[in-house]
């Protein structure tokens, strides 16, 4: 989910229980209008009653059929309104209402009181909510007074029953139900659709317009990672003059930031391609003059070969010719290794049984391993059910890579030891690992092991004596991320080395 579409959201629902509670608000403030209003002329009419009637318990008790009769007169002209005699103790004694409450009913006496106490000392009172003995699980808007009996020379004591007035909540005719939801409910619906509505407006003006330049920046570091710095800039729209806010400020410095990116992209990219170059043309213009070297040098050797007087000549002779081949191989992997690294470099893949491969990259080294009594063999899957390990890759390149796991694991395994070609098929990857039984590698130089021009502090082969350059096994680094795959080493020092390369699976 977007943010544009997450902030529309979040104003969107705010709006609508913004809406929602005000109606809510609306619906009880007029509820408790309506609670007071009732209060109140519930209050003023039994002011009228007991100002015309002071005599109430009296009459009840000479005619109390009569009585009832009396109670609903008074009620003709009050709807939804029903009055009661109680006793001291909350008893019901006579009821307007059509059926009389089962005897015994009686109703909480602290609303009652506190009513009669209102209405008799003058205090105003929002309302109070009592029982309704017609319906006792439900609340109502009471009223009530107290009554005393007429006594000689006092008041009576306390009272001796309250008149008690029930305004029930009053019931729409099917007709008048009908009417209410047409001129309500209809406009209320259509009041919050349309702040819902206006709502959403605004906030989709809102989202668009304050999350422009994050969408702007987002286009743009979505199509840096999918083009590079290679590609050309955009065409951005710059921030509107004078726009100053955040978001302004934001995408202003970002579009600078990406320009500058470039800049020190394009920087890095011709340097590069010069230092790509220079080490090419240097490799490439050394090679005819070290041929032309190596090659003199191997003339005097054959020419002093069992003179005895050229003995020691022959000697420092040897170390020159040595040193040239060193530089030779050297010079020719620097510039395998820059053209590897050109952009424009493409491989050359061939669908082929890797395994013949490995199988002829030992018969090739055979003779040098059996000179340094090493033994040099492939281990193949011999399972005619397992399928032969085909994969698309430049058999040149591949076969160059192996060539240098094979080449180091001879330097550092001493005679008498072992140095083995594995194929295997592993999920979606075809692993070939070269190992050996030899001196193994620090774990300190483990993580370098495959950084250019990096050499081990012991670098120098027990077996040949000759150091490493540092190169070879950059090449097979290369060599793996131009097919797709990768390369590890895992070694314990004094029990051998497995380097093994993992390239994706035909």
């Amino acid at each position: 989910m977007t943010v544009r579409l997450r902030l529309a959201l979040t104003v969107f629902v705010a709006g609508l229980i913004t809406a929602l509670g005000v109606m809510a608000t609306v619906a009880t403030a007029f509820q408790r209008f309506e609670h007071e209003r009732t209060y109140d002329r519930g209050t003023a009419f039994l002011g009228r009653v007991l100002a015309t009637h002071d005599d109430i318990l009296a009459l009840h008790a000479r005619q109390p059929d009569e009585f009832v009769a009396w109670l609903r007169s008074l009620l003709l002209y009050e709807p939804d309104t029903q009055l009661y005699l109680l006793s001291a103790d909350g008893s019901v004694l006579a009821a307007s209402c059509a059926v009389a409450p089962p005897p015994g009913t009686r109703v909480a006496l602290a609303p009652v009181r506190e009513a009669a106490a209102a209405a008799e000392g003058g205090q105003r009172m929002p309302f109070v909510m009592g029982d309704d003995p017609e319906r006792m699980s439900d609340d109502a808007v009471i009223t009530a007074r107290s009554l005393r009996r007429a006594s000689i020379g006092g008041d009576g004591g306390g009272p001796a029953g309250y008149l008690y007035l029930v305004s029930q909540r009053p019931s729409l005719p099917p007709g008048q139900l009908a009417v209410f939801r047409s001129s309500f409910g209809g406009p209320a619906l259509v009041a919050v659709a349309a702040v819902v509505a206006l709502t959403t407006a605004l906030a989709a003006w809102i989202v668009i317009t304050v999350t422009r330049p994050l969408r702007v920046i987002s286009d743009e570091v979505a199509r840096a990672a999918r083009e590079g710095f290679d590609a050309a800039p955009a065409q951005v729209q710059a921030p509107t003059l004078g726009s100053s806010d955040e978001f302004g400020r934001l995408q202003a410095g970002f579009q600078s930031l990406l320009a500058m990116l470039r800049q020190q992209w394009d920087t890095l990219r011709t340097l590069d391609h010069f230092r790509r170059e220079g080490v090419s043309n240097l490799s490439h213009d050394l090679r005819s003059p070290l041929t032309a070297t190596a090659a003199s040098l191997e003339t005097l050797q054959r020419r002093w070969a069992g003179d005895p007087t050229r003995a020691d000549d022959a000697a420092l002779l040897e170390v020159a010719l040595r040193n040239t081949h060193d530089t030779a191989r050297l010079v020719r992997s620097l510039g395998d290794l820059a053209l590897l690294d050109e952009p424009q470099y493409k491989l050359s893949p061939v669908m082929i049984d890797l395994g013949e491969v490995l199988e002829d990259i030992v018969q090739r080294f055979e003779p040098r391993a059996r000179e340094q009594g090493v033994t040099l063999h492939c281990v193949l899957p011999a399972d005619p059910a397992v399928p032969a390990p085909f994969a698309a890759v430049d058999v040149e390149l591949f076969e160059r890579a192996v060539a240098n796991l094979v080449d180091n694991a001879l330097k550092f395994t001493p005679p008498g030891g072992l140095i083995t070609l594995r194929a295997d098929a592993e999920g979606g990857e075809l692993r070939i690992a070269v190992s050996d039984n030899g001196s193994g590698i620090s774990a300190d130089d483990l993580p370098h092991l495959f950084d250019r021009l990096y050499r081990a502090r012991d670098s120098v082969a027990p077996a040949t004596g000759e150091g490493g350059k540092g190169l070879g096994l950059a090449i097979v680094k290369r060599i793996a991320e131009l097919h797709g795959g990768r390369v590890r080493a895992d070694s314990t020092p004094g029990r051998g080395t497995v380097v093994t390369l993992a390239l994706p699976r035909a």
